[in-house]
């Protein structure tokens, strides 16, 4: 695959994965107590951290999408994204293993769900996708229409090596060895 196309892929991936990220934030923002309620309704973190967890996932769940949509430290924002999309996962098939009815809360809302099971399998396969462009971003150096194409130096096709290197300490050009 070239470049280019891979650039392309990764745009759509950071948009995509940026705009979920986004939408599920904003829509918790107005209500941290609804996020709270849903961080407990899991019953998988120390009540002392649950209102934190609760009240700054949202926050972060924005900032990680803006950065992403943006292209602003990518892989960054890209590996944070794969870790919460590793912990949402393992969070949702733990509920599920336990026999749990809740509501995910990933676009809000969270508590009892009495449909809850049937929704758990398209859950996970949502996150394991996102999880797996968030991975893609991360391995992918750049993508097109990016921050980071502006502000951040350009990546060298290679380094040289040993044999680049004359002996009196300059680089060689291609075909003088």
């Amino acid at each position: 695959m070239s470049d280019a196309v891979k650039e392309w892929i990764g745009l759509l991936a950071r948009l995509a994965t940026g705009g979920v990220w986004i939408a599920a934030g904003a829509v918790k923002l107005p209500d941290p107590g609804a996020s709270v309620a849903a961080v407990r309704a899991y019953d998988l973190l120390p009540e002392a951290v649950v209102p934190t967890v609760g009240q700054l996932l949202p926050v972060l769940e924005v900032v990680i999408g803006l950065m992403l949509v943006l292209g602003l430290l990518t892989r960054g924002a890209s590996v944070v994204s794969a870790v919460l999309f590793v912990a949402f996962i393992v969070a949702i098939a733990s509920v599920w293993a336990r026999g749990m009815t809740i509501d995910c809360g990933c676009f809000g809302g969270g508590g009892t769900d009495p449909d809850a099971a049937s929704k758990y399998p398209w859950e996970i396969a949502r996150d394991t996708a996102l999880l797996a462009a968030s991975v893609y971003l991360v391995a992918l150096p750049r993508t097109r229409w990016a921050l980071d194409n502006l502000f951040l130096a350009p990546r060298r096709a290679s380094t040289p090596d040993i044999h680049d290197i004359h002996h009196d300490g300059h680089l060689s050009h291609e075909g003088e060895r």
